[in-house]
């Protein structure tokens, strides 16, 4: 066939013209704008699936803090039951007279009995709040100020009650009196 008869290649072009559908709706579809579609939710989605996947990390860390947190402190409540039973004892070892034939006996019993218990509560991590130098609103609790010429004012001047904690946490706060500056003193009447 010689190139004036080849009708096919003539045909096509003819074609598309006359059927009533232009090149531009016929043609392919917009690819760039359907590649940043797909692109846009892809990115999307991976957000969500980090966002989702950090959040279960969380949640794990969160319940393996709480479950050894729940088994160091298990026995807060127990041990704040036994702390009165270790004021109680060394009240009585206090109150023993020392002059009295008989009962020296009784007082190294009850001693021996303190400070058993003393060492069985440091070996569940309970430990006594120092109740010394100045006052610590984390660790003691100031039941009264005194007038205290040998303190300077916001240090404790006497213990009223042992204070404890439990590994890091605060079981009991230490009650204490604590020295106030005196009212009479020039220095503080300035302040």
């Amino acid at each position: 066939m010689t190139p004036d008869t080849d009708t096919t290649a003539d045909i096509l072009p003819d074609d598309s013209v006359h059927s009533g559908v232009s090149e531009a709706e016929s043609g392919p579809p917009d690819l760039s704008a359907e590649v940043v579609r797909l692109t846009d939710e892809v990115a999307g989605l991976r957000d969500r699936l980090l966002r989702a996947a950090a959040e279960t990390e969380n949640v794990r860390r969160r319940l393996e803090r709480e479950k050894t947190d729940a088994s160091t402190y298990a026995v807060t409540g127990f041990a704040r039951d036994l702390l009165g039973v270790a004021d109680n004892l060394a009240r009585a070892v206090a109150a023993l007279p020392t002059d009295v034939a008989g009962f020296d006996a009784v007082k190294t019993g009850i001693a021996a009995t303190e400070r058993e218990l003393t060492t069985v509560l440091s070996r569940h991590g309970i430990a006594r709040v120092e109740a010394g130098g100045k006052l610590d609103p984390n660790r003691h609790q100031a039941m009264l100020e005194v007038d205290s010429d040998a303190h300077e004012p916001g240090s404790i001047v006497a213990e009223l009650q042992a204070g404890y904690t439990i590994k890091d946490r605060l079981l009991r706060p230490a009650l204490v009196s604590v020295a106030k500056a005196k009212t009479g003193d020039p220095a503080s009447d300035a302040a």
